[in-house]
C-alpha cells in the first residue's frame, strides 16, 4: 500500500535565496519570463522580483493556481527527490508543456542523502520521502550538496551521426509533452485532428525491444496525451496502435506508437476497430 507522500513538508522557510536559484542569478541564466515551479513558500520568487525579474511561482500546495502561459526559464529546485517515480514523471511533463519552444529549464536535486525511502520527518513527526535522481540532461554544476541540469526541449537541439527523424525531430515539430524517456509529437500527416506520436528517446526498431521502464515510460505519455487532445479536441473515441516490421505497415524502424483519436461519423462503418489492417478479418 502507497504511504502518503507529505512532500509539502519538506519545503523550508528561508530568508535568503535557494543555492540553486543564486548560482542561476550570478551565472545570468535567468532570462526573460521565469517560472519557478514546486516554489514551496515562495521565497525565491519575492526575492528575485525585488531584484526586477518577471518571475511566477507555482505549488502544488502553497501556489495552487497552475500556470496559464508558457516561460523562457523554469526553476525547479529540490522538488524531484521528495517525490517517488510517477509524481516525478508528472513533473517532468508538466515543466516540458510549460516550457517555451527555445527556453531552458534547471532542475536541482540532492546528492547529500544518505538514505532513500520513507522516513519520519524531525519536525513534523510525518512519513516523507527522498530519493537519489539522476537526470539524462546536460549536468551544469555538480558539489557534495546538489547537482543542476539543464533541460531544453528534445527537439530544439541535434543530435550527432543521428538521421533519424524521430532521433532528431526538428523545431518546427510540435512537441506535446516529455519525459527523461519518451516524448510525443503531434503526427505531420494526422489521421485525424490531435492525431499523435509517442516516441522512446532510444533508437530501436521494435516495441518489443524496449526495457519495461521505456515501455512504462511510454505509456504514461499516452495517458497524458489522451487527457490533452480531449481537452483540445473532444474526441468521441481513440485508436491506439503500434507497427512492428515491414510486413505491419513500419516505415520509420524507430519505435513509436499513434494514439488517433476518433469522431463520431469520421467513417462510415467503425466496427471491428484496429482489426481493420486487415480489411477482411474486419468484421466478425
Amino acid at each position: 500500500m502507497k504511504k502518503v507522500n507529505n512532500s509539502h513538508l519538506t519545503a523550508k522557510e528561508r530568508s535568503s535565496l535557494s543555492f540553486p536559484s543564486k548560482w542561476l542569478f550570478k551565472n545570468k541564466l535567468l532570462i526573460g519570463k521565469i517560472l519557478d515551479f514546486g516554489c514551496g513558500f515562495g521565497k525565491d520568487v519575492e526575492l528575485l522580483s525585488q531584484q526586477g525579474f518577471y518571475i511566477s511561482g507555482y505549488d502544488k500546495f502553497y501556489f495552487k493556481e497552475y500556470p496559464k502561459e508558457k516561460f523562457d526559464t523554469i526553476i525547479c529546485n529540490y522538488v524531484l527527490n521528495v517525490l517517488e517515480p510517477d509524481d516525478q514523471v508528472e513533473v517532468l511533463m508538466s515543466v516540458s508543456e510549460l516550457l517555451k519552444p527555445k527556453g531552458k529549464a534547471y532542475f536541482t536535486v540532492r546528492r547529500d542523502l544518505k538514505s532513500e525511502g520513507f522516513r519520519i520527518h524531525k519536525i513534523h513527526q510525518k512519513p516523507t520521502y527522498q530519493c537519489n535522481v539522476k537526470l539524462p540532461f546536460k549536468s551544469i554544476f555538480k558539489n557534495d550538496f546538489c547537482e543542476i541540469y539543464e533541460y531544453q526541449h528534445y527537439n530544439s537541439f541535434k543530435k550527432k551521426d543521428q538521421e533519424c527523424p524521430f532521433c532528431n525531430p526538428d523545431l518546427s515539430t510540435q512537441l506535446i509533452t516529455e519525459t527523461a524517456t519518451a516524448y510525443a509529437i503531434l503526427d505531420k500527416f494526422p489521421v485525424s485532428n490531435g492525431h499523435c506520436l509517442i516516441i522512446p528517446k532510444r533508437h530501436l526498431g521494435s516495441y518489443f525491444d524496449l526495457t519495461l521502464h521505456e515501455q512504462r515510460a511510454c505509456w504514461l505519455i499516452v495517458n497524458r496525451c489522451k487527457e490533452i487532445i480531449q481537452k483540445e479536441f473532444s474526441p468521441d473515441g481513440f485508436n491506439i496502435g503500434v507497427n512492428i516490421n515491414e510486413c505491419a505497415g513500419q516505415s520509420i524502424f524507430h519505435v513509436h506508437i499513434h494514439l488517433i483519436p476518433r469522431y463520431k461519423g469520421d467513417v462510415e462503418n467503425p466496427f471491428g476497430g484496429v482489426r481493420g489492417v486487415i480489411p477482411s478479418r474486419k468484421e466478425y
